[in-house]
């Protein structure tokens, strides 16, 4: 029979990923290719330094018009920052 401790962990490790997470990944990873800054990110996307950096550590959930903005920045769609 499995403990409750072990059933949770099992769950955990087998979830799908939040989107949070996925943004945050994609974000770092994206922003990685292009050789850019979290700095050069937010001055490109007209927002603040700070929340890029609280986005990728999966502190906020973005709204739409941030997504839109980020995704311009980067030159991509706005899908593929949520893309698995």
């Amino acid at each position: 029979m499995s403990t409750p401790l072990i059933l949770s962990i099992v769950e955990y490790l087998f979830a799908p990923m939040a989107l949070r997470s996925i943004l945050a990944r994609n974000l770092r990873s994206l922003r990685a290719e292009r050789q850019m800054s979290q700095e050069a990110l937010a001055s490109k996307a007209s927002i603040d330094r700070t929340y890029v950096s609280a986005l990728e550590r999966e502190r906020y959930a973005v709204s739409i018009d941030t997504l839109e903005k980020l995704a311009d920045a980067l030159g991509v769609p706005a899908a593929e920052l949520l893309r698995l």
